[in-house]
């Protein structure tokens, strides 16, 4: 049933919260949930009401009623004694209602004008039929065209009662009875009724963690039965034996790997092994050693007679891999090419030949890999780095490179750390490796907070760190790449750091931007990586891909306009050689609390993995990747990935114990949760399902 056809909603109204709320039918109104709650249950006397609370509930006579052009003031007591309620809006309609004499409930919260409490807008009800006072009543996201248009919270109350009136009969139950008994859930009716409008504190949290469980229990069931559906079903091509070339590299090797990097490329051995395509996420924070445990694992598949692909999403990163690579090669006699849409024709045409012919054992590149004329003699193993850069179609191309029913094994890295729990759901039908250790020589980053007024000695702490021969990035946000402001703020921030260190006095610095020509911004970047200029000024665009081993210091500028993950980021552009790296975090004094917490964070620890689980706290799951909430592969209506791990955790654990016992849902017990899974919701955005 339509929304508008409810008492109090109308067509108008209906409009509205489809526009605004994107809820049409009384289904969806049942599931749109409050984010707050507010206790109605009891009333507070006037001489007890303090400027500083929260809600606060009176029952009060009026006694007096003074209006003027634009503002209506009204005077209520009780037997405790007197107080003012003021009114900007709807003054004629008020008045009309607050008539001297008669009792009402207000409900609002206390403020404080010429050193007199008072309530400004409360809510009205008749002390004879409030329907709210008495209860715990929710809170409901809404936006102000909502609010301007008089869809109050107390308007949705009264529109949830009606729903819950009319719908909640029609509700099936999506969990089959052993569920609920063996994880001690509420039925879904009390959930629904209990969630809107609780009937006590004990009955919200019984209805929260029934609404919870549901929704993270069925999204991991779905993800799991894709896993298994896909395992089931995929050739992976079988590799049982490691040849000379792996031994060559990694005896020659001039440091240990870490435990980390041990376990994983052991991990890697078990799948290619199993006889099942390999699905693997390598988390792995900046400078943790994934590019190793790629090249290692390519030379595994080379001694089976197997090519491999590592796919990265810019040229500068898929040149940055390949100078690595190839350093990490000279042991061995594996051919490694280069890939890319720069790519001259006479050399693609060697490339082309090469990989087609099987001498070229590994290629590294960028979408230029997927183009159709691009034919492989022996495809067994692709490794995509930062995958959630490549769409689904230009990834599945890369597989139609074989035509004999195996798939190639599939490694994805990211360099992103991703909480747990966002791993569990952005990748949950994937296995995931993490790489949680440092490789050993590594000096751990000094973080500082600096505000503008020590920039004087920043500039001498800079001129300090060149004349030991080191070099600095000095890093300007722009949000968006049209911004004149940005720019504006770049140009002013350059000729600043131009006039304090001057080319007459031996100081080179080179500028990089998004509007600059790829040939201007490569020329500057290589006279940096080249060592030439003493310091590069730059957007965020070096935050992926530039390694400069002589860089010690990395300067944010406005650090308060950069996320946790991106600062992050960008303090792993230094700290890649043995010298002792710094970064600075150049901000106002006016910082906001939460932007002051993300400086603090980034001040205490240089851990990608706590800093992650902090950001998703601070700015929930949607935004962690610079992907709206849409980018999720579910709209959780109740869950929070930041703060139910634990019944996420719980809930993958159970699903995992069902499909162990019914892989294909088909027992009868089970036909429910069939059902659930048919609903839209579950239908899951491809993030992980990459072949």
């Amino acid at each position: 049933m339509e929304i508008q056809y409810l008492k109090g909603v109308g067509t108008k109204r209906a409009a509205l919260l489809k526009s605004e709320l994107g809820l049409e039918s009384i289904e969806d109104l049942l599931h749109f949930y409050p984010t707050r709650y507010i206790d109605r249950s009891c009333f507070v006397r006037i001489a007890d009401v303090v400027p500083d609370a929260a809600y606060i509930q009176i029952r009060a006579r009026v006694v007096r009623k003074d209006q003027m052009p634009k503002r209506l003031s009204v005077w209520v007591e009780d037997d405790s004694g007197r107080m003012e309620l003021v009114f900007f809006k709807g003054v004629k309609y008020v008045a009309a209602k607050l008539e001297p004499g008669l009792e009402f409930v207000f409900f609002g919260k206390p403020s404080v004008f010429n050193g007199v409490i008072n309530l400004v807008h409360p809510e009205i009800d008749p002390a004879a039929d409030d329907m709210l006072s008495g209860k715990m009543t929710g809170i409901y996201p809404s936006t102000e065209k909502l609010r301007n248009a008089g869809v109050t919270a107390k308007v949705m109350n009264k529109i949830m009662s009606s729903a819950l009136a009319v719908g909640l009969a029609g509700v099936k139950e999506n969990l089959p009875d052993y569920v609920l008994k063996g994880k001690q859930l509420v039925p879904i009716h009390f959930a629904l009724r209990n969630i809107h409008f609780p009937d006590s504190a004990d009955a919200l949290v019984k209805a929260q963690r029934r609404l919870k469980f549901e929704e993270l229990f069925l999204l991991q069931l779905s993800l799991l039965k894709a896993k298994y559906i896909r395992m089931r079903g995929s050739n992976g091509i079988v590799m049982d034996k490691v040849g000379a070339d792996f031994n060559a590299c990694y005896n020659a090797l001039p440091y240990s790997l870490t435990g980390a990097q041990k376990r994983v490329i052991k991990e890697i051995r078990e799948d290619f092994r199993s006889g099942r395509q390999m699905n693997r996420l390598l988390q792995g924070d900046v400078g943790s050693g994934k590019t190793m445990v790629a090249v290692l694992s390519a030379l595994m598949a080379y001694g089976y007679g197997y090519q491999s692909c590592i796919m990265a999403p810019t040229e500068v990163l898929a040149q940055q891999h390949y100078r690595n690579i190839c350093k990490y090669l000279a042991p061995t006699g594996v051919r490694c090419a280069l890939l890319t849409g720069s790519t001259k024709t006479a050399e693609r045409r060697e490339i082309h030949a090469g990989l087609e012919d099987g001498s070229i054992g590994i290629i590294v590149g960028t979408h230029a890999l997927i183009e159709e004329n691009v034919v492989f003699h022996n495809l067994g193993y692709a490794v995509i780095d930062e995958q959630h850069r490549f769409g689904v179609d230009q990834r599945a191309r890369l597989w139609s490179k074989r035509s004999d029913g195996f798939l190639p094994h599939v490694l994805v890295m990211t360099a992103t750390p991703i909480p747990r729990t966002l791993a569990m759901t952005l990748y949950g039908d994937l296995d995931v490796s993490v790489l949680d250790e440092m490789p050993p020589g590594r000096t751990p980053i000094i973080t500082k907070h600096c505000y503008e007024d020590k920039r004087n000695a920043v500039f001498k702490f800079m001129k300090e760190q060149i004349a030991l021969g080191r070099q600095i990035f000095v890093v300007y946000p722009l949000i968006f790449e049209s911004e004149k402001m940005d720019y504006k703020n770049l140009e002013v921030g350059f000729e600043q750091i131009a006039t304090a260190f001057r080319l007459e006095d031996g100081y080179k610095v080179a500028i990089v931007h998004g509007q600059q020509s790829i040939q201007d911004k490569d020329f500057n970047m290589q006279a940096f990586v080249a060592g030439r200029a003493n310091i590069m000024v730059a957007t965020s665009v070096i935050e992926v891909g530039v390694d400069v081993p002589n860089a010690t210091v990395m300067v944010i500028e406005s650090a308060e306009r950069f996320g946790l993950a991106q600062l992050h980021q960008l303090r792993g552009r230094v700290g890649r050689g043995s010298n002792q790296s710094y970064c600075l975090l150049m901000t106002d004094y006016k910082l906001s609390k939460e932007s002051k917490r993300r400086i603090e964070l980034m001040c205490a620890t240089d851990n990608g993995f706590e800093l992650a689980e902090e950001d998703m706290k601070l700015r929930g799951p949607g935004d962690l990747e610079g992907t709206a909430q849409s980018g999720m592969p579910i709209e959780l209506n109740i869950a929070s990935l930041a703060k139910d791990g634990l019944i996420l955790s719980d809930a993958r654990d159970y699903a995992a114990r069902i499909l162990e016992r019914d892989p294909m849902l088909s027992n009868p017990l089970n036909a429910p949760l069939v059902e659930a899974l048919k609903s839209g919701k579950y239908n899951l955005k491809d993030y992980s399902v990459i072949s």
